[in-house]
């Protein structure tokens, strides 16, 4: 059957009859079928994303995650903003031309001050050379204003179930479905190039479940997408239920779930995640040639690199960033890929939608 399908119209159907694969063979055809779509919408270039995890201060309390703010075991950090501000002029050096910011959820006065002060210090060295993608959270309409005018181009706020009954079950009673997609709706009206994605392999969380994810990224022209495998913490609600795991059916799920958005939806940026890494040591790369096309190395000053852990298991690199950017290169080209140095890579599917192509 999956000789036979048209992927360039995919039904509810056809994704859920995909996301159930299993057959080693079959996989490998969805695979190829996904990285020819990649070569053939946004090209076999890496776009990397210098990643700078500026705090692990959360007001959130999800189930889930690591860093929630009921976590009373957590280091907590904030970066003061010379060291950001060495990580990003080291990224800019490097020719990665796009940082990412990523953070716990905070919306009080300070922090948003303390990021657009980030940003309005990013720009001073760098000018208009070096992109940046923000991923704090929850935040208002003003705030989100506040920050594009500041530098900010893209911002990911992750979905994590487009399912309103499954979201409920991973989440506190005050965080709000209906406030996430709220703050999604900002996101476009402010300019941002907007990113978000979903948990995958979830307890309890249905194949339909997924494949209506993929229908809501659409449904709601999403620029960027930005997901990975669930794997437990064991200082969650989530983890401590369920302590136990599949890598290798994760990583497949994992996989499964890139090939889907990249033929579903043809030209939007994807991002091979850390979890993939975290679940198999060519995790991201399986992730590149399964069509993403965005890799976002870790370039926080090793000081604070294992107190940002949303999940047990997250590779914690000891490695210079240097070094590792060599190694990451090395092995991204031994794909046949090559990293686009100097090139920020926006997502081509916003570049069509603004006519900028």
């Amino acid at each position: 059957m999956i000789k036979t399908l048209n992927y360039d119209n995919l039904s509810r159907d056809d994704l859920i009859y995909l996301l159930q694969l299993e057959d080693q063979e079959d996989l490998k055809e969805l695979y190829s079928e996904a990285y020819k779509t990649k070569l053939k919408y946004v090209g076999n270039r890496v776009y990397f994303r210098g990643l700078i995890e500026i705090s692990n201060i959360c007001s959130k309390n999800c189930y889930y995650c690591g860093i929630r703010c009921g976590n009373s075991k957590v280091n907590r950090f904030i970066l003061d903003k010379q060291e950001i501000i060495r990580s990003a002029k080291w990224a800019w050096k490097h020719k990665y031309a796009s940082l990412a910011l990523q953070s716990g959820e905070r919306d009080d006065p300070e922090f948003v001050d303390f990021v657009e002060d980030i940003l309005l210090g990013i720009k001073e060295f760098s000018g208009d050379d070096l992109g940046v993608t923000l991923s704090c959270g929850e935040q208002t309409e003003e705030t989100y204003q506040r920050w594009r005018d500041a530098g900010a181009q893209r911002y990911l706020l992750r979905i994590e179930t487009s399912n309103r009954e499954f979201y409920k079950k991973l989440h506190p009673e005050d965080h709000l479905f209906d406030k996430r997609l709220e703050c999604l709706k900002l996101l476009r009206k402010t300019g941002y190039q907007v990113g978000t994605g979903v948990m995958i392999g979830l307890p309890d969380q249905k194949a339909e479940y997924l494949a209506d994810d993929l229908i809501f990224f659409k449904d709601w022209d999403i620029d960027m997408i930005g997901m990975g495998p669930w794997i437990p913490h064991k200082d969650t609600p989530l983890g401590e239920d369920h302590p136990e795991y599949d890598k290798e059916w994760l990583m497949s799920m994992g996989i499964k779930m890139i090939a889907l958005v990249r033929l579903f939806l043809k030209d939007v940026n994807i991002a091979a995640t850390t979890a993939l890494h975290a679940l198999d040591p060519k995790g991201r790369e399986k992730g590149l040639m399964a069509g993403a096309n965005v890799i976002m190395p870790v370039i926080t000053e090793n000081e604070h690199r294992g107190d940002y852990l949303l999940y047990d298991g997250k590779p914690v690199c000891d490695e210079s960033a240097e070094d590792f950017r060599l190694a990451l290169d090395k092995s991204i080209s031994s794909l046949g890929e090559s990293v686009a140095y100097g090139i920020q890579g926006n997502s081509r599917h916003w570049q069509k939608r603004v006519g900028k192509m």
